[in-house]
């Protein structure tokens, strides 16, 4: 506890825009400038006031690589701070469900972990996330895309460390059965797969994947300043698109997809030509697609006689810290060392996750990635992730339903599912 008031006095004392960023060489080898003019260094201050083993417990996606990369990190951080005694464990929690394990015993969560941006508001108002004011070792507004910047922000705050910009979804597909005209038509690309005895797969039983049909035809599902979730998809065009999906499916081509492992086994078993995943996937498909690997923003989709774009949701993983950490100094420190430039930088090579740091994303390996390119056109159609947990099970009812063609009234499904989606 001694540790944690001497951390926290630190920041709090310290706290001015002259010390936003320190000396980046102490930290990341120079990548990420701090602030000029300093007269004071947080980092070497934090060092000199620790004694004894710290302590800290890290939680990073369930993703085998990312685990990987996670430990290579921790294992570099205390190379890096040989002075300091660490005792660091790591352990595995997926970004979608962190809010829920962190809130069910915050005291008990992890000192750093990585979460899903659109989970930060619920997060910071139960107390679970330290205030980022101050920058050990670089200035984390400064480095990062004003859209993750916004995304780790609440009330003018910054409360996170932001990790990646590109958790949205997109077109993976085989360049031997579509070109890159076809894949700009579900449509065309139906006639395609068709031909060559293959499917496409969607996640239909997904409400995160369901919303890009909806939004693509003008209509919203998101969470309202006051805190409930306004949706209008049995309205308007809304009924239509819900029978073109019962349609596409009806005709075979296009297949409903249980999950991100069956969409690989599925691909790898010569089942699908093409899916609609992010990409934390897209290191297997390469692998199995070989030179014939491609990726678009979604295609345009056919409902009611008219013709849409496929939107999405948009969002970022973020890392956090629990202000409950017995190290909250040194927690703040690891959570600036795992989102830095070159962390990013390394974690697009070995994980293939989008960096939201300006400077990695700017890299000739990252710019040359299909994927990202992908990424940037959809985000063109894509809105933020905000909304709240009334939607996932009425949508993802909804979506499975509508795939396996068991609604026979299509405007009552969608009044059920809109009046799930909205309930107090």
């Amino acid at each position: 506890m001694k540790k944690r008031v001497i951390a926290l006095l630190m920041a709090m004392t310290m706290c001015t825009a002259a010390l936003a960023g320190c000396d980046s060489g102490k930290n990341n080898g120079g990548s990420e400038g701090g602030a000029s003019g300093t007269t004071a260094d947080p980092l070497q201050s934090l060092i000199d006031a620790t004694s004894g083993t710290v302590k800290l417990t890290v939680w990073a996606s369930d993703v085998t690589e990312a685990q990987d990369h996670t430990q290579e990190l921790i294992d570099a951080f205390k190379a890096q701070y040989s002075s300091v005694n660490f005792d660091i464990t790591l352990g595995a929690e997926s970004e979608s469900t962190a809010k829920d394990t962190v809130l069910t015993d915050i005291t008990a969560a992890a000192d750093v972990y990585s979460f899903a941006d659109d989970q930060i508001t619920e997060l910071v108002n139960a107390g679970a996330l330290q205030a980022v004011s101050i920058g050990y070792t670089y200035d984390v507004k400064a480095a990062n895309a004003a859209g993750a910047v916004d995304a780790a922000t609440v009330n003018g705050q910054l409360y996170a460390y932001p990790m990646t910009a590109d958790n949205t979804y997109y077109l993976f597909y085989d360049k031997s059965v579509f070109s890159e005209d076809d894949v700009k038509s579900l449509d065309t690309m139906v006639t395609k797969a068709k031909a060559a005895g293959k499917k496409i797969g969607f996640e239909f039983g997904n409400a995160w994947y369901l919303y890009g049909w909806f939004a693509g035809a003008g209509l919203d599902a998101y969470l309202t300043d006051s805190g409930a979730n306004t949706c209008n998809w049995n309205t308007g065009a809304g009924p239509d698109v819900a029978k073109a999906i019962m349609d596409y499916c009806a005709e075979g081509t296009v297949a409903n997809i249980t999950d991100d492992g069956s969409a690989v086994t599925g691909v790898k078993e010569g089942t699908y030509a093409a899916v609609v995943n992010g990409i934390w996937n897209s290191s297997a498909l390469q692998e199995e697609w070989g030179a014939n690997f491609g990726a678009a923003k979604l295609p345009e989709f056919t409902a009611g006689g008219q013709t849409y774009q496929m939107n999405s949701y948009f969002s970022c993983k973020l890392v956090g810290v629990n202000p409950h950490s017995e190290n909250v100094g040194w927690a703040m420190v690891l959570a600036e060392y795992l989102t830095n430039e070159d962390a990013q930088k390394s974690r697009f090579e070995k994980v293939g996750w989008g960096p939201s740091n300006s400077n990695a994303a700017a890299s000739p390996e990252v710019q040359a990635s299909a994927d990202i390119a992908a990424i940037s056109e959809q985000t063109k159609f894509a809105q933020p992730q905000r909304i709240g947990g009334n939607f996932w099970d009425p949508a993802a009812t909804l979506g499975k339903n509508l795939s396996e063609g068991t609604v026979s009234d299509i405007q009552g499904m969608l009044d059920e599912a809109v009046a799930g989606i909205t309930a107090p």
